[in-house]
């Protein structure tokens, strides 16, 4: 389930694996990425975040401007600042799986493969970044090359530290269940 956010992140020290979005306990970075990137600064406004992107988020947009709906976008920043609020102790980890849980249903019912998830998150960011009007390619967190190119090692059958490649695709329906 984790491995939904892994387009959103291309930072080396990004974990595409586990709960906790960090390879080492970083906690500042993820309360200032969450402040920074989403004006998120407490509990309150990082649960109406995920209600929004759980309810439409960027898809309504794409609907109107594309005539499709990509979940992907929304699930992968969805699932992203779960984590984020996790790794920032704004939810608590029970809480960030029940919110991960809540995502997954309607992402396999869209969605047969990585393949199909990372083609409609790239629409989805296609939107995103048009609307972000008078703004340059180079400006935006990531350029579009930078996206494509982290998209495609996920989605390389020869990268083998791939989150994608280590958790195939109807894995997330089956989420670690304890011993």
């Amino acid at each position: 389930m984790v491995s939904l956010s892994a387009p959103v992140s291309r930072d080396r020290n990004a974990s595409r694996t586990t709960l906790y979005p960090y390879t080492r306990i970083d906690d500042d970075s993820a309360r200032g990425w969450l402040a920074d990137q989403w004006e998120i600064t407490s509990r309150e406004r990082l649960v109406r975040r995920l209600d929004d992107l759980s309810r439409g988020g960027y898809r309504a947009r794409a609907q109107q401007v594309l005539g499709v709906s990509p979940l992907a976008w929304d699930a992968a920043l969805y699932v992203d600042i779960a984590r984020l609020g996790f790794g920032c102790g704004m939810v608590t980890e029970a809480e960030a799986w029940t919110a991960l849980k809540n995502i997954v249903p309607s992402v396999v019912r869209t969605y047969g493969s990585w393949q199909e998830f990372a083609d409609h998150y790239l629409l989805g960011r296609k939107v995103w970044r048009d609307g972000l009007s008078g703004t340059r390619d180079t400006d935006i967190p990531a350029p579009q090359a930078a996206a494509d190119a982290h998209l495609s090692a996920l989605l390389d059958p020869a990268n083998r530290s791939s989150p994608w490649n280590l958790a195939p695709w109807d894995t997330i329906t089956h989420p670690d269940r304890a011993r």
